[in-house]
């Protein structure tokens, strides 16, 4: 499996233990984001992740800001992303299974290493229950094809 990596500076001191942790899981890393301080504009970071995924050079994306939700509503402005910001386990398990979320954002600067490691396991090993889900991510779907969200 090929996971994006974009973290900005807020969310950099988490690099290290993210790459070892998914590489430890025998996935492989595109790095496209900050590894130390310096600032960096995080809209930039979350275009290169979501190129990623529309383009399958990876199968699924990792996003960290300080808070996490410029990531995501930067990603979420490309089409077939579906970015979740989560902060739980549950919040993690039900992105996948629910929303076929296919990037993680997540608050850097309020993360615990322990919980984030189980939802980095989760969030990569759970997969969509589709049924009931697929009727309704096709209305999203829908939005992103329509003017202005609306027919």
């Amino acid at each position: 499996m090929i996971i994006s990596l974009g973290l900005d500076h807020r969310a950099a001191h988490l690099h290290d233990f993210i790459i070892e942790h998914l590489e430890a899981l025998e996935f492989e890393v595109l790095d496209r984001g900050a590894s130390d301080a310096t600032p960096i504009d995080y809209p930039d970071i979350a275009k290169k992740v979501a190129k990623d995924i529309k383009t399958m050079q990876a199968n699924f994306g990792i996003l960290g800001c300080r808070t996490g939700i410029g990531m995501s509503i930067a990603a979420n402005k490309f089409q077939g992303i579906r970015a979740a910001l989560v902060h739980t386990a549950g919040d993690t398990r039900l992105a996948r299974e629910y929303n076929d979320a296919n990037i993680m954002c997540i608050a850097g600067e309020a993360m615990d290493l322990g919980a984030f490691k189980e939802m980095l396991d989760i969030f990569f090993m759970t997969d969509f229950e589709g049924g009931r889900h697929e009727r309704r991510l096709s209305k999203i779907v829908e939005f992103e094809f329509s003017q202005l969200g609306q027919k």
